[in-house]
């Protein structure tokens, strides 16, 4: 079992990449071979996959990609070719918090995930990945947390909703985002 190739990178296609080591060209399927640069050397993380009739090598940029794409092909009906679109259009955050939140409606949106391999993948992933504890989401937010309580939410109702606030947004888009979801 290989853990990664570093090599230069000769060839970039629309599913994978050609990675050059020791006058050897690998064929590695990866997420978004357009994250890859041209003629340059690259730590390639792989995954080996042995079948009857086929020997491939999936790639990734890092271990903790390499790690998800373990445990989603892990999930039964998920095969290699279903797990790759999902870590090309999705980040790993996102996956993680949408399998943990049983965000099916999210996890749909890739290609070849209807409603079953939805959720299958979180009856089998959901609280094995290691993802942030309600103390650290809490943490996160507490400027949200004292602008819902001044405006007379209650404490109870507001960490109903921190789970569906994506982080990153600014504190008035996170109020607008907490408002609605509190006023459904």
């Amino acid at each position: 079992m290989y853990e990664y190739i570093k090599g230069m990178i000769t060839e970039i296609e629309t599913t994978h990449i050609v990675v050059e080591t020791g006058g050897i060209g690998y064929l590695v399927y990866v997420p978004n071979p357009y994250s890859f640069s041209l003629n340059k050397e690259e730590k390639v993380y792989v995954y080996q996959q042995v079948r009857e009739d086929e020997l491939s090598l999936y790639g990734f940029h890092t271990k903790e990609e390499k790690d998800l794409f373990l445990k989603l092909i892990a999930v039964k009906g998920l095969g290699c070719k279903m797990a790759l679109p999902i870590l090309a259009t999705g980040s790993i955050e996102g996956i993680m918090d949408a399998i943990e939140r049983e965000n099916i409606l999210y996890l749909k949106k890739f290609p070849k995930i209807g409603d079953k391999v939805a959720k299958q993948i979180i009856l089998d992933l959901k609280g094995k990945l290691g993802v942030t504890t309600s103390a650290s989401i809490e943490h996160n937010f507490e400027e949200l947390i004292e602008v819902l309580e001044g405006l007379g939410y209650k404490n109870g109702d507001i960490k109903k909703v921190l789970p569906h606030i994506h982080s990153e947004l600014s504190i008035e888009e996170q109020i607008k985002e907490a408002l609605k979801l509190l006023l459904k």
